[in-house]
């Protein structure tokens, strides 16, 4: 058995007196802020998390399961609260050793928000105000800090995780959790009224393509030009707003790439979820505490040049990165993938011609468009509708320049017809009738899509 709780003369009985002590003056004085919660015992939780601290041996709980540390940190926790004589049933003692445990070994009361598969994304606006999002629709959740500064220390157990910090002098950080969930967090003095956490989840299985046309994201007619689109190598740009479902679709559609292909991810905090087995994955890294050291995403592009790969995916393109992917498109990288925040497809063009400018490379604005047209294949437009439903929007595709405009082409179309009364989105995706031109190369890769697809009167199911 390991030697879980620290000897007696390790322990420093001024140090744990002086948190609870702490602990009661900001009870009295209320600086903890709001109280009156749900949750009637957060105070007696970091409390007694405080107090383990103090009491185990942190070091033993590495060569330990976690079964182990439940059962030994459980009964601790136990005897610890028969010593206080709290009035607790045993429902409420077994929930306030797990929620203790939550406390040590994970991220407090952000945990069972994690463990809730309903949930897609976790906002945090200062320690007493949490919001959460299910199916599309944001919501009170009751879950609460102690006080800012138990926000603060399960931030900080966030980004150090991954090797980044947050504190007054870099007080805006990305990280992810270990499921690969993003994370933004803002502290102090850029967050006004207490730090800000923002947590998009992942799925713990990608959500697929054929998961996608489930729940009607997705056409199956549609599904099947997106997989031609990927058998044949043509470069795909994913074009949506913030949580749109870019990165999802950017996931689904990379399933389809052949498993014999090297792929290089490029991302700012790696989110992507490929299934492939040759994939190298690169991060970009912040500046240290000096200023130095800071890898971008162009940096990233520019070697993965050197990586010998089939294809490369850029989680998002946001600066001058842009230029090098397109430079990679136009020799050699076919099939190569990345998303843009953009509202429609024409928008998403205009937003890379305008990242190319922050490359700091003097290019005419007629050859960056022309790099363009020659690089990109196909515009993926998603977005997410007033109900809270993510959708495919739009196909299109680049079928080159007349004069200084790239010409462009829709494939396929969502179309809103209205609103019913409980507030869900009616439409219907359409094909516009135009074949596109690069059926020519699905047919040269072996992958065959019936004319009847792209026929003017073709309806699919929204």
């Amino acid at each position: 058995m390991w030697q879980i709780r620290k000897p007696k003369d390790e322990v420093s009985p001024e140090e744990v007196v002086e948190r609870t002590e702490e602990d009661r003056r900001l009870k009295t004085t209320g600086d903890a802020g709001a109280f009156a919660q749900p949750d009637l015992h957060t105070d007696l939780k970091v409390e007694l998390h405080q107090q383990l601290l103090g009491l185990i041996n942190l070091s033993a709980l590495e060569n330990m399961s976690h079964q182990q540390i439940e059962e030994e940190v459980g009964d601790i926790v136990l005897e610890e609260l028969d010593k206080q004589r709290h009035a607790l049933n045993h429902a409420e003692r077994r929930k306030l050793v797990d929620d203790v445990l939550d406390e040590l070994l994970g991220l407090g009361p952000l945990e069972p928000l994690l463990k809730d598969n309903t949930i897609t994304d976790i906002l945090v606006n200062g320690h007493d105000s949490v919001f959460v999002e299910r199916y599309g629709v944001l919501e009170p959740s009751p879950a609460r800090f102690k006080d800012e500064k138990h926000l603060i220390r399960i931030i900080q157990k966030i980004v150090s995780a991954v090797g980044r910090r947050v504190d007054e002098s870099s007080p805006m950080v990305d990280a992810r959790l270990a499921d690969g969930s993003r994370v933004n967090a803002v502290v102090p003095p850029l967050a006004l009224d207490g730090a800000l956490l923002s947590i998009r989840k992942f799925a713990k299985v990608p959500i697929s393509l054929a998961r996608l046309i489930e729940i009607g994201s997705v056409p199956a007619q549609v599904a099947e030009v997106l997989k031609a689109i990927v058998a044949a190598r043509l470069n795909v740009l994913i074009s949506g707003g913030t949580g749109s479902g870019k990165t999802t679709m950017l996931n689904a559609m990379s399933a389809f790439i052949d498993n014999r292909e090297r792929i290089v991810t490029i991302e700012d905090s790696a989110e992507l979820q490929l299934q492939q087995s040759h994939v190298a994955r690169l991060e970009t890294r912040p500046a240290n505490i000096e200023g130095k050291g800071e890898i971008v995403q162009r940096d990233l592009v520019k070697n993965s040049l050197r990586m010998r790969p089939d294809r490369i995916i850029v989680g998002e393109v946001r600066a001058g990165e842009a230029f090098d992917m397109l430079q990679a498109m136009n020799t050699g990288h076919d099939g190569s993938m990345t998303t843009v925040h953009a509202n429609t497809p024409r928008d998403a063009l205009s937003r890379v011609e305008q990242m190319i400018g922050m490359s700091g490379i003097d290019v005419p604005a007629r050859s960056a468009r022309a790099q363009i047209a020659s690089a990109m294949h196909v515009v993926v437009q998603v977005g997410r509708l007033s109900d809270g439903r993510r959708k495919l929007l739009s196909l299109s595709e680049l079928s080159g320049m007349e004069g200084e405009v790239i010409t462009m082409q829709e494939i396929f179309r969502f179309r809103q017809t209205g609103v019913g009364p409980d507030g869900i989105v009616q439409g219907r995706f359409e094909a516009t009738g135009i074949r596109p031109r690069f059926l020519e190369q699905v047919m040269a890769h072996g992958v065959t899509l019936s004319p009847d697809l792209f026929r003017p009167d073709r309806n699919f199911d929204a």
